[in-house]
């Protein structure tokens, strides 16, 4: 692919680079293809040698795709540099290897540990209204703004996943089996079992960011990437396009298959299965007779798509950038991959209220057993004390485009490695992605 570049924009390729610790950087990194914006400088090879080399204006240069080295953040300039170009507002600086993740934990005030049962029982009270006024809004609105009312009644319905989180989290009410229930009901209308999510989310938790073990996010590996190339198709479009919905996938098949889980924990899956398989066979026919096959589709399957755009978008958001690892069991820090590795994002204040403020994450993998109500004070308190360290972002289009059209196959020594690097014959979703997604932050 060629791109066209005028004086004083330059280009640098080769086998092992990094983005320069430059004054002047342009905007957007991509794999095989810098911008820098120095006049008359053309850094080279990994130890970014200077060449003094005048380009003619409006030269075609064409993209190579080249293997990088990770992103450096060793210094302030590059990691500032980074941020503007991936659409974070900070990356934070590598946390000391003498760090623990109790070291953390003892900064935090003992109150935002407290379950406040008036909190809690107020977030329901906000789910179900807003769940309720989406009900009512997808009944009455014009065809033309039910997108509209599918976006509010499906982010309505994420604020209950974060009760059944909090529940499963035991964060929600002293009373556990109280929070068994209501983890159960929270996520009947998500068609989603509440004890395999649990039991798997635990894992997530204590494994976050480990290669082989987390059970949230699974970067793509090469093996599986050569295996066929039907399923190399089939990749390159979920970690693509279909990106913000394949939670959809991970919903299939970590939750419904008794084999993935162990035999102690068989017997509630089990329950959490008929629950979930009941509501299915009661509410669905009671939709369809009051409404029909469109009502249906109007009233539940929309407003569940919404969810799991939220669902997997904040998933890919909290742990996928190009700048943060995944380890192997052996080199896998518990203080790093939970403060270090995982992503604070801001989003729109009607989100952050419908949705519980799950989005204030970085305190919820420092220790689950916060509340959601918490999260902010504890976020506050972190900035405090570690903010040097983490990663912080407002949402915004740069951050999604950097994650789904740079975030792929997954290397050791690279970290992650596009699909057009890779395949690309086959990875016109992912160059299609590139043109079209807006590049700003």
């Amino acid at each position: 692919m060629a791109c066209r570049i005028s004086e004083p924009v330059f280009v640098f390729t080769g086998v092992h680079q990094r983005p320069s610790a430059c004054p002047k950087l342009g905007s957007h990194f991509s794999p095989g293809i810098h911008r820098l914006t120095w006049d008359r400088v053309l850094l080279k090879g990994g130890k970014q040698r200077k060449y003094a080399i005048p380009l003619k204006r409006n030269i075609a240069v064409h993209e190579v795709a080249a293997p990088v080295s990770p992103p450096s953040t060793d210094s302030t300039e590059s990691r500032k540099l980074l941020a503007e170009s991936y659409g974070f507002t900070q990356i934070g600086e590598p946390l000391p290897e003498n760090v623990t993740l109790k070291d953390i934990m003892d900064t935090l005030p003992k109150k935002v540990f407290e379950i406040d049962d008036l909190k809690a029982w107020q977030s329901v009270l906000i789910s179900i209204s807003s769940y309720t006024l989406g009900l009512y809004m997808i009944a009455k609105a014009p065809w033309y703004l039910l997108p509209l009312a599918w976006a509010w009644t499906g982010t309505a319905i994420t604020g209950f996943f974060v009760i059944g989180h909090d529940c499963a989290h035991k964060s929600f009410s002293k009373n556990k089996l109280l929070e068994d229930i209501v983890g159960t009901l929270a996520f009947l209308p998500l068609i989603y079992p509440y004890e395999p999510w649990r039991f798997k989310h635990d894992r997530h938790h204590a494994k976050t960011n480990m290669l082989d073990e987390d059970t949230a996010w699974h970067p793509v590996v090469k093996d599986e990437f050569d295996s066929s190339p039907i399923l190399r198709k089939a990749i390159i479009y979920g970690y693509g396009p279909f990106r913000p919905w394949m939670s959809i996938a991970h919903w299939l098949i970590w939750h419904f298959d008794l084999k993935k889980f162990r035999p102690s924990e068989v017997k509630r899956v089990k329950i959490s299965l008929a629950c979930i398989f009941a509501f299915m066979a009661i509410g669905w026919p009671l939709i369809i007779y009051k409404t029909g096959i469109l009502g249906w589709i109007k009233f539940w399957l929309m407003p569940w798509l919404g969810y799991h755009f939220w669902m997997s978008t904040f998933t890919m958001v909290h742990h996928t950038a190009p700048h943060i690892p995944f380890k192997s069991a052996s080199e896998w820090n518990a203080a790093q991959a939970q403060l270090n590795g995982t992503v604070h994002c801001d989003y729109p204040r009607w989100i952050e209220i419908l949705c519980h403020y799950i989005n204030v994450h970085i305190p919820h993998h420092v220790s689950s057993r916060i509340p959601s109500y918490n999260l902010k004070a504890a976020h506050e308190s972190l900035q405090e004390n570690w903010g040097r360290y983490m990663n912080e972002a407002t949402w915004n289009w740069r951050l999604m485009k950097t994650i789904m059209t740079m975030c792929h196959v997954y290397d050791k020594e690279q970290y992650y490695v596009p699909f057009d690097q890779l395949a690309p014959q086959e990875s016109q979703p992912i160059t299609f992605l590139k043109r079209v997604m807006p590049d700003y932050a």
